[in-house]
């Protein structure tokens, strides 16, 4: 997992210093951290309903 995920911090690294403007650096940082944010997002939900059940009181 640490190195797919250094594999693609390189890639990243990469890009936004060939960045054409802006608005593409903004972009490749908010697609970068919108699958992360999904999956924080789908775990907190799974933990919450797991937390909330009414048939293991």
């Amino acid at each position: 997992m640490n190195f797919t995920s250094l594999i693609l911090q390189v890639g990243i690294n990469e890009k936004l210093k060939n960045a054409p403007n802006s608005g593409y650096q903004l972009g490749l940082i908010i697609g970068s951290f919108l699958p992360f944010v999904f999956l924080v997002g789908i775990a907190y939900w799974m933990y919450y309903r797991s937390k909330n059940r009414k048939d293991l009181d």
